[in-house]
């Protein structure tokens, strides 16, 4: 599996992926957008959360821009076992492409 889902092709996902919001915590709170379904995981403290993920499942991360918190959660998660991908340009590049993205 590639590190990456490019934007377009994440509006087309599985229903039974699980989706996490990796944004930081500042991102986050400042941001009125969302992706439907998605929780918020704060990725400063990844490694108490990053046991509760089912490894059955696929799981899609994103950021605000997909980059370098995106990659370090995907890198805790692959070590993890945890079958995942971050969406390319995160939130930001989903709402480029009119990807569903809803206030929070």
């Amino acid at each position: 599996m590639t590190r990456t889902i490019t934007a377009e092709a994440f509006k087309d996902i599985d229903s039974n992926t699980i989706v996490l919001d990796v944004r930081r915590e500042d991102d986050y709170t400042t941001s009125s957008d969302t992706i439907p379904g998605a929780t918020w995981k704060d990725p400063s403290k990844t490694k108490e959360w990053i046991g509760s993920i089912d490894t059955d499942k696929s799981v899609v991360i994103y950021c605000v821009r997909g980059g370098g918190v995106s990659n370090s959660v995907l890198d805790s998660m692959y070590a993890a076992g945890i079958n995942a991908q971050f969406i390319e340009g995160g939130i930001e590049g989903l709402k480029e492409v009119g990807g569903v993205v809803e206030a929070k």
